[in-house]
């Protein structure tokens, strides 16, 4: 594992960091100009398509045969980012995985609040087991919001009567909205792209006048009893450190199965940075492995998704 690497990814990071006193639409073209400089591989695919009603980006790696699918959900808290612009990251998850990644496209605040989201995730998981997708052949991955929204999913899916996807990942989650982990103080000088500030701007886009402490909002305070195996990763260089931290716990106190798995050195999703980065490529080797070994071994998978 590469210190120049991680060195050379921090000073990229910190010219790319979202000023905390710019607007939502700023914010917007500052990420797309960030998840844009990497071109996505030619052997990755990727389709607009739906999924009960909401639009999502279907995304397939040419030499994988899926016998899975992922459902994932992309990170920008809660205001910003797209499923396409995931597109590679969750690529990364289903070649690892053997999956068909689809890349939920939610509603984004301040143009639909909470619970827009939560609304959007639950209609294409719902959608996917309409369509005959057995639960233990489903997965739920997601970064960042995308992290949150992806345990607040498996919570609401719970609440509602859904059988629950055979597993979950998910990357530097945030998971509390009313950014109480200790460590929004204690690594806002290593984190090089995100602090205190600049979430704390965006919070009142998302929650629009109601509790942040709502467990569908920040799924640290939800009761995570039932939920399947976790794998919550995140770098020891980043404010939301003890989001994961504080996640995982909850998820252990409630007899949940779950892995936390904390590399030092590293900044917030960084993940998506397995093409400079070892420890990123070796953390997505770790999570296809967790996954793998709880998804369904199934044939390929004849995906009937419309």
């Amino acid at each position: 594992m590469s210190t120049e690497q991680r060195e050379t990814l921090d000073a990229i990071l910190r010219q790319s960091a979202f000023p905390a006193d710019s607007d939502v639409e700023e914010q917007r073209r500052l990420l797309k100009k960030l998840l844009s400089a990497q071109p996505l591989p030619v052997e990755v695919t990727v389709t607009a398509a739906a999924l009960g009603g909401v639009p999502t980006a279907e995304i397939a790696v040419d030499g994988i045969e899926p016998r899975h699918v992922v459902l994932y959900f992309h990170g920008g808290v809660y205001v910003m980012g797209d499923a396409f612009l995931a597109a590679d990251l969750a690529s990364q998850v289903g070649r690892r995985t053997d999956a068909k990644v689809i890349s939920v496209d939610y509603r984004l605040a301040p143009e639909h609040p909470y619970p827009a989201a939560v609304d959007d995730a639950l209609a294409a998981y719902g959608a996917l087991l309409h369509h005959g997708i057995a639960p233990s052949d489903i997965a739920f991955a997601g970064e960042s919001a995308g992290g949150g929204l992806a345990i607040a999913t498996l919570v609401n899916a719970r609440d509602h009567g859904l059988v629950l996807p055979a597993a979950a990942f998910v990357m530097s989650p945030y998971a509390d909205l009313t950014l109480a982990g200790a460590t929004m103080k204690t690594r806002r000088e290593v984190d090089p792209l995100l602090s205190f500030e600049a979430l704390q701007a965006r919070v009142p886009d998302y929650t629009a006048g109601q509790d942040p402490g709502l467990g569908l909002i920040s799924p640290v305070f939800a009761d995570l009893s039932g939920l399947p195996p976790l794998i919550i990763q995140a770098g020891t260089h980043e404010v939301l450190l003890d989001d994961a931290v504080r996640l995982a716990g909850r998820a252990a106190t409630a007899d949940v199965e779950v892995t936390l798995d904390i590399t030092p050195g590293v900044p917030h999703v960084f993940q998506a940075y397995h093409p400079i980065l070892d420890e990123a490529a070796a953390a997505l080797d770790r999570a296809g492995r967790f996954l793998s070994a709880r998804l369904a071994g199934s044939p390929t998978l004849e995906t009937r998704i419309a």
